[in-house]
């Protein structure tokens, strides 16, 4: 099937023809003609399956032919929020089609007059798209399409009730779309809420409810003191596009970013407590690779669809099974592979095991030698700081010193005096291998079997 099987208005077919849209994605194929005849839909998904052409492409399609006039789009997050306005306006450009951001944490009245002036699509956040209709600031928008995107994410996130009070302000004669990547109770009974005989699509497989085959899922068994050297020498050695680096907190975020950019990483911090100003702009440098990597809460990081995330790294283990697997789909999305590479102190082995029971993933044993060679990422880094390093006026004595040698060979000798005092040095490798993990397990257990034989010695007395 082509994009030219779905009739779309021209100036929507232009945009979908510039973007380099061939094929659509199966939920493509299966949403466009259910929102295309005015059906409510349920849509179960992943990010980075094509969802907002889903949706966005027969809801703009509606506009452009003058069947509606304006629909709204609700996301859990401002950065998905900003990131399906920019895929709408760019998708629908050549059909001059207004798009509008709201969200929280910026002033008001721009976004009221906007409203007003007739923009036909809203892209918005719970928080503050309930408090201007609560407030009665846009009672001029009243959407004949409404889309809930990441319905599960505004689920965790404490946005349901935000959401039942939203639709008691919308007309009843809408179409209603939602998307949620999972369907747990409490969804389901907002679809039955909201929506009227929807149709149910789904491209979320048996594999796919838990943990992505694509994705190449890595652990390292580490002493605590160890957790920043390690850190930093799988991102020197790991052949690393964009990544992200979770930690459990603020603090945590703050403290190892700025580490990183100490030591020449391109890195940044991103959590909730940072201005949206600074968020913005930091969500904008990674998205166009000036920023390689995000140091990140998982708050922070949920809704986040960014392209060609290649490595996801778990500085610390996440506090539940579920919040691991929201963690690594960051990296391996529509298909592509990805690497997901967890950090655990041998405290905290036992909860690694729990997780991979719970979500069923894949996961498997890894050491690194602190010896390992230099990635192409990071020789070119090393180059471009030789190339910038300024010249110490005592060289010169130095070189004279050994005029005896080969000039090659002088700067072979040179800069594996530098590659030596830069490696980090963690002994013969990083992480314990099989047979140390295993003799932990056996010593965990017969500390567990003397505890056991402990408590029952008690009981008898």
């Amino acid at each position: 099937m082509t994009f030219n099987e779905f009739d779309f208005h021209r100036d929507i077919s232009k945009g979908v023809k510039i973007a380099g849209f061939k094929e659509p994605s199966p939920i493509q194929e299966m949403a466009i003609p259910i929102i295309a005849r005015g059906d409510d839909m349920v849509g179960q998904a992943h990010t980075g399956t094509g969802k907002t052409a889903a949706f966005g492409l027969p809801m703009m399609d509606k506009i452009a032919k003058g069947e509606i006039e304006r629909a709204l789009v609700i996301t859990p997050t401002r950065e998905l929020a900003t990131q399906v306005s920019d895929e709408l306006y760019y998708l629908g450009r050549f059909a001059g089609i207004r798009t509008l951001t709201v969200y929280g944490g910026v002033g008001y009245g721009r976004q009221i007059a906007l409203i007003h002036k007739g923009v036909q699509i809203v892209v918005a956040t719970p928080g503050r798209l309930k408090d201007l209709y609560k407030k009665g600031k846009i009672d001029v928008f009243n959407p004949e399409i409404v889309v809930l995107d990441e319905a599960d994410e505004m689920l965790d996130m404490g946005f349901l009730e935000d959401i039942k009070e939203i639709f008691e302000y919308i007309p009843q004669n809408r179409q209603t779309l939602l998307f949620s990547a999972t369907m747990p109770e409490p969804i389901k009974e907002l679809a039955d809420d909201i929506l009227y005989n929807p149709e149910f699509v789904s491209v979320v497989g048996a594999d796919d409810a838990t943990t992505n085959n694509v994705i190449d899922q890595r652990y390292y068994v580490i002493n605590e003191n160890e957790r920043d050297d390690a850190i930093v020498k799988l991102l020197e050695t790991e052949d690393t596009d964009k990544c992200i680096v979770f930690c459990r907190m603020k603090r945590e975020v703050d403290r190892l970013s700025q580490h990183l950019e100490a030591l020449g990483f391109s890195a940044k911090g991103l959590h909730g407590d940072m201005e949206q100003q600074e968020r913005d702009e930091m969500m904008k440098g990674y998205r166009r690779g000036q920023i390689r990597i995000m140091v990140a809460t998982d708050v922070a990081s949920r809704g986040l669809d960014v392209k060609n995330v290649s490595h996801v790294f778990n500085y610390h283990i996440p506090f539940d099974p579920q919040s691991y697997v929201h963690r690594i789909g960051r990296t391996g999305r529509a298909g592509k592979s990805g690497q997901a590479i967890t950090l655990v102190s041998t405290d905290e082995f036992r909860e690694l095991q729990r997780i991979q029971k719970e979500v069923g993933a894949n996961m498997r044993l890894a050491t690194i030698d602190s010896g390992s060679e230099l990635n192409q990422s990071a020789i070119e880094e090393l180059v471009d700081k030789i190339r910038a390093t300024d010249i110490d006026p005592n060289i010169t004595n130095i070189v004279n010193e050994m005029s005896d040698m080969n000039q090659t060979l002088l700067i072979e000798k040179a800069i594996s005096y530098i590659l030596k005092s830069e490696m980090t040095q963690l002994g013969d490798q990083i992480g314990l291998d099989q047979q140390a993990v295993d003799d932990m397990m056996d010593s965990y257990r017969g500390e567990k079997k003397s505890e056991r034989n402990t408590n029952r010695r008690r009981k008898r007395r």
